[in-house]
């Protein structure tokens, strides 16, 4: 069973990764061959990924190294087969075949297609090998591997001098993230002797309940992680690079929107038991997740473009989901990585029939009611989503406020849930506030449901250490509560406010991104001694 596990997952993804090594003159020869190929792969990957499954359901976690020796430079690879990595690797299998398919037709006559799949598969191979790899330097190695392939899809139009700026600000981004992950690298096996996911995470549990010995620089490696985390899922500084990769082929933002982003997350959960030896690092994840969740969801209203918009959506989503890992609610953050990545790679992949979309389901002004209805709906929705969420949840034996950061979810699951029933509520009509009742019941049944399943699934996987309470934590989390409370208010402002001057200044300062971008261009223009052309 164990060599049946290894091949399932080693054949597809060595398959995948085969075409970095294949000299371009042959990509360019014959696309449709390298399109056969790519698509194979994927399915292969996919079905392999379904048969780990299942012989982790028959035979449980497990993790299947090949090679010995001791030191850094040691020859050992293997996979860990756990839930997290089986439910990543048919996360991004799925994916990679449903954006393979699209790419059929979308590329068809595009003389560069060769190049496209062959880049795509690297990028996939790569991303799957990082989420079911057993050890830290073969999760370093992927972590590169990924960002040489997404490089490349970046500037799959070489002379479009936009989509090479913006891929050029990534490339130096991600180049940072490459430094803090090799130093955590460095100083883990300096201070714990391996690299290996299960010793790691054994001598992680015993310092946890104090059982061993103290590790020296545990603060450092979780900050480094943290930070080399950040970079690769666009927060806060390091943000601006993702809406300015919007000149690349759609299955690109696609792939890179509903996988590659993903990456830090992913991180921060696999490495959750050495992450959650630093309250400090939980703390500057927490708040960083929290401003990035913000600063996206601001800037999301106010572009214009499709695809910018679904770019700060992007950003908006990887901070909140940064925001449960720092508030140790690991389960949470898999679940919103699932969900988000399903949803991204929709929203792309039919972002070119939006405005047939919108004008179909566009709302008359005469199904809004008068201010006066609207206001009462709005103060109804929240009455009955605090209700609900406070209130029903905890008697049918779901206590969210129990779980890690369980009151800021709590909280903002009730804010989520009174949008929903707002929707309903304002328009005045009965029919259409109990729609948009049963709509929002079916939310929160849905997650509440996902989330045992997603619990379960991750039971052997994640750090379950419940931090101690402190004045940081409890100042962050009240930073986190007052802004998601005042976006819910900017989103809720009635109309006629739009017209006011600081609604206006802030619009222009929203459209524009607060000009945080600002040092990310100027330091690019002075590595690559260019200045930023006209996007």
């Amino acid at each position: 069973m164990t060599w049946l596990l290894a091949c399932a997952w080693a054949v597809p993804i060595s398959w995948l990764l085969l075409p970095a090594v294949v000299p371009g003159a042959l990509i360019r020869g014959d696309s449709s061959l390298w399109r056969r190929l790519a698509s194979a792969g994927v399915w292969s990957a996919l079905c392999g990924s379904i048969a780990v499954a299942v012989g982790l359901a028959i035979s449980g976690s497990q993790a299947v190294v090949w090679g010995s020796g001791e030191g850094l430079l040691a020859v050992r690879f293997g996979f860990q087969v756990d839930g997290l990595g089986v439910a990543m690797a048919l996360l991004i299998s799925f994916i990679g075949v449903v954006i393979a398919r699209y790419s059929h037709s979308y590329l068809r006559g595009e003389p560069r297609q060769g190049k496209f799949f062959r880049w795509m598969s690297v990028t996939l191979g790569a991303t799957l090998l990082m989420v079911t790899c057993s050890n830290l330097i073969a999760l370093t190695a992927a972590w590169m591997l990924t960002s040489l392939g997404l490089h490349q899809l970046l500037t799959l139009y070489s002379e479009r001098s936009w989509a090479v700026w913006a891929a050029r600000k990534k490339f130096l981004i991600s180049r940072l993230g490459d430094v803090l992950l090799i130093a955590a690298l460095i100083l883990t096996f300096r201070s714990f002797g391996t690299t290996e996911y299960s010793e790691l995470f054994s001598m992680a549990q015993a310092i946890h309940h104090g059982g061993a010995p103290g590790v020296d620089h545990t603060g450092w490696i979780a900050i480094l992680l943290v930070l080399g985390a950040m970079t690769k899922s666009a927060q806060f500084p390091f943000h601006s690079w993702l809406p300015d990769t919007m000149e690349t082929p759609t299955p690109v933002s696609a792939l890179m929107h509903a996988g590659v982003i993903n990456a830090g997350g992913f991180l921060v959960i696999r490495l959750s038991p050495l992450i959650t030896l630093s309250p400090v690092s939980l703390n500057l994840l927490a708040l960083v997740g929290a401003s990035t969740a913000l600063l996206g969801s601001v800037v999301m209203l106010t572009q214009t473009s499709i695809k910018r918009s679904l770019a700060y959506s992007t950003i908006a989503q990887m901070g909140f989901m940064m925001l449960q890992c720092g508030l140790g609610a690991f389960t949470a953050a898999f679940l919103h990585i699932v969900a988000h990545s399903a949803y991204k790679a929709h929203a792309f992949l039919t972002s070119g029939s939006v405005l047939d979309r919108a004008a179909r389901t566009a709302v008359p002004p005469a199904a809004t009611a008068a201010s006066g209805y609207r206001f009462a709906g709005l103060l109804l929705a929240l009455v009955v989503a605090g209700g609900v969420v406070f209130g029903l949840l905890p008697t049918v034996g779901v206590n969210l406020l129990a779980k890690p950061g369980g009151s800021v979810f709590a909280l903002i699951m009730a804010l989520a849930v009174t949008q929903v029933m707002w929707l309903g509520f304002r328009t005045g009509r009965g029919t259409l506030a109990l729609r948009s009742v049963g709509a929002a019941l079916l939310v929160i049944v849905s997650y509440v449901l996902a989330y045992q399943v997603a619990d379960l699934v991750l039971a052997d996987s994640i750090a379950n250490q419940s931090l101690p309470p402190s004045i940081i934590s409890a100042s962050v989390t009240a930073v986190v509560v007052l802004g998601f409370a005042s976006l819910f208010i900017l989103q809720s402002l009635p109309g006629g406010l739009d017209r006011r001057p600081w609604v206006q200044a802030l619009y222009v300062h929203a459209l524009n991104g607060f000009y945080v971008d600002i040092p990310a261009r100027r330091l690019t223009a002075m590595f690559y001694r260019q200045s930023a052309p006209v996007p």
